[in-house]
């Protein structure tokens, strides 16, 4: 699934009240902080599923040169959505999809988020919550 002109804010649940970029643990880049890297030098580049993709390489197949197996592997099971991603639960990431579906990351602290909070134009979505109430 990809949005188009949608905004994912932060979860209610998040605790971080300004954008924290995520860190690398054990000299392993996460999910989160691959993510983070394609989408905040990347704005409005790649989609959903061009970042979830590089994402899954970079952790698991590091150096492969055949992606289009991967690629078909990796999408032949359902995904969730960036509304699960670790930026907008935990780090305090919004995330944009524009007209075309792809996708760019503003900090919840950033006149931006609070843009598309307000605006008309764009369909804004909740993050998942990390707990269940």
């Amino acid at each position: 699934m990809s949005y188009r002109n949608t905004f994912i804010t932060v979860s209610e649940d998040c605790k971080a009240t300004e954008a924290k970029e995520p860190s690398v643990k054990n000299n392993k880049q996460t999910v989160a902080s691959i993510e983070y890297n394609l989408m905040k030098n990347n704005p409005y580049r790649f989609t959903q599923d061009d970042v979830q993709f590089e994402s899954h390489i970079k952790r698991n197949h590091p150096g492969s040169t055949e992606l289009n197996g991967l690629k078909e592997q990796f999408f032949a099971k359902p995904k969730a959505c960036f509304r699960a991603s670790p930026l907008v639960k935990t780090y305090g990431w919004g995330i944009h999809y524009n007209n075309e579906g792809k996708v760019a990351i503003y900090g919840v602290n950033s006149p931006e988020y609070n843009e598309f909070l307000h605006s008309d134009s764009v369909k804004v979505i909740k993050g998942m919550r990390s707990k269940r109430k």
